[in-house]
């Protein structure tokens, strides 16, 4: 029964939707379908590299099993100084900051790390889908479905629509600060509803309809004339007593006043090697593999949050001076990324990010170079393999190699608020992502904050001898922050300390 609805739904949709105008692929280069591991190979064979060391694995238990010990963590503790230029001159003023050694270390991540942003991607449309009044928690909200259709004129096999879900308080006085948060399909939170006569209305026409396309069905209804074969959805209920567990991260931004974008990250570019001929890398690549400095997903990522701003900046419910980007894991890595190299982004909070994000590339615990140049390879840009080769044309190169590190790409962000969060792996944020390295990068970090004159975490910034604080300890202090919950893999449980922190901060930049 299921699949005859079906087909007469399908049957509806071909009846009102638009014909496709008919594209003669001959008058394109035909797009390349590699395997993730195809792909890899190419890139290797590109870059000369024979042999690539394999990444350690995550169980203790394995014979490859990733180093657990922090004596011998630091194999090369000397940190590039992103206070020295590459000829060796101090930094001495914010100019030669900003025009002289910032765009060094900007060159060096985008060459060696992340990629860059080829000059030719093609303008976004934006376009409202849908607008609901909805109710999250006890906000009533504005949530709009929000398409952005990618320019393909150019290469019209290659079709990038960017989705995301646009969440704002109904109640609202002015414009209100936004956070952008790197996720899955993102869906409208509480769907306003048809009344009950409403959906009595419906039912009777769908049962109409289905008994149309199959009369059999007649003798079901008319044996069960109370069911509706379409039923209400549980809504938000006023007189419901608070509910018993934390507000989720989304209830507490709305109840404090901000908005927030839920963006579906592999409607920009997929997670996978074999997707790197497909979405916004393959369509300006027009279909076509990557060459060693072509940007990676987390770029690719990172360049759809920018054009969501640029959505923002039109939109006038929104305080486009006051968007943060926010991710967790791989998006955590992918937040950073956005807040280092895009400056309109006025906040960020990186959870549980790991290598490729806050955690030193130099550092060997857990989570490895040569995991992100194998299983991830994808992410980054093609250079960034040779890192973890073991043969190649280039020799044999290690994270100690890199030209920069994690803390240069936190100080890319200064002197903007920036948020570092973590968990505990007893509660399943792993040691595989380093904590404490990632708590090294940040104090290393704070010799450019406090040069631009914000305030870091407050400490030394001797990254060798400052200890890591106990969990649950808030060093929100100044524009660069450090907590660690004692949660699992995710940031949630440091939405009540980011929102405030992050407030204050913001509303003292724009007084």
């Amino acid at each position: 029964m299921l699949k005859k609805y079906i087909t007469a739904v399908l049957l509806l949709s071909s009846l009102f939707g638009k014909a496709q105008p008919t594209i003669d692929s001959s008058n394109y280069p035909a797009p390349i379908n590699f395997t993730t591991a195809q792909d890899q190979a190419n890139m290797l064979q590109q870059l000369g590299i024979k042999k690539l060391r394999p990444g350690p694995s995550g169980d203790e238990k394995a014979p490859n099993h990733a180093n657990y010990d922090q004596s011998l963590a630091d194999p090369c503790p000397q940190l590039p100084d992103p206070l020295i230029t590459k000829k060796g001159k101090t930094v001495t003023t914010k100019e030669i900051w900003w025009n002289q050694r910032r765009p060094e270390i900007v060159k060096d991540f985008e060459t060696e790390m992340y990629g860059r942003i080829p000059g030719n991607v093609p303008n976004v449309t934006w376009t409202i889908k849908i607008t609901d009044n909805e109710y999250v928690g006890w906000t009533p909200v504005i949530a709009r479905q929000i398409k952005g259709h990618v320019d393909n004129s150019s290469y019209p096999l290659i079709n990038v629509d960017i989705n995301m879900m646009l969440v704002l308080p109904a109640n609202a006085k002015g414009p209100v600060p936004v956070l952008i948060m790197f996720s899955g399909r993102p869906a409208f939170p509480a769907p306003a509803q048809p009344s009950p006569d409403e959906m009595e209305k419906i039912n009777t026409a769908f049962k109409d309809l289905m008994i149309q396309h199959d009369p059999s069905l007649k003798l079901i209804f008319d044996k069960y004339p109370a069911y509706a074969p379409i039923t209400r959805l549980q809504g938000f209920n006023p007189f419901a007593p608070p509910p018993a567990t934390e507000p989720t991260p989304t209830e507490q931004l709305l109840a404090s006043g901000w908005g927030y974008v839920q963006l579906e990250t592999t409607s920009i570019q997929e997670d996978n090697g074999a997707g790197l001929t497909r979405g916004i890398i393959g369509l300006v690549n027009k279909g076509q593999p990557r060459k060693p400095e072509d940007w990676g997903a987390l770029r690719a990522w990172s360049w759809g949050a920018a054009r969501v701003l640029d959505y923002l900046e039109t939109e006038p419910l929104v305080d486009a001076k006051k968007v943060g980007i926010e991710g967790v894991s791989r998006y955590g890595k992918a937040a950073l990324v956005t807040m280092a190299f895009e400056p309109r982004f006025a906040v960020g909070l990186i959870g549980s990010s790991g290598k490729g994000g806050t955690t030193l590339q130099r550092r060997v615990f857990g989570e490895a170079v040569e995991s992100l140049t194998g299983g991830g390879y994808y992410w980054m840009c093609g250079n960034y393999m040779k890192y973890g080769a073991e043969e190649a044309a280039s020799g044999k190169k290690t994270g100690c190699d890199l030209p920069v590190d994690a803390h240069e790409l936190i100080a890319l962000c200064a002197p903007r608020p920036l948020f570092v969060s973590y968990g505990i792996p007893e509660k399943g944020d792993a040691n595989w992502l380093d904590q404490k390295g990632s708590y090294m990068a940040t104090i290393a970090a704070g010799t450019v904050y406090k040069f631009l004159g914000a305030k870091d975490l407050g400490v030394s910034n001797n990254y060798m001898t400052e200890k890591m604080p106990p969990v649950l300890t808030s060093m929100l202090g100044g524009d660069l922050a450090w907590r660690q919950h004692d949660g699992g893999h995710t940031d949630a449980p440091n939405y009540k300390y980011f929102i405030p922190w992050a407030a204050a901060l913001l509303n003292d930049r724009t007084k």
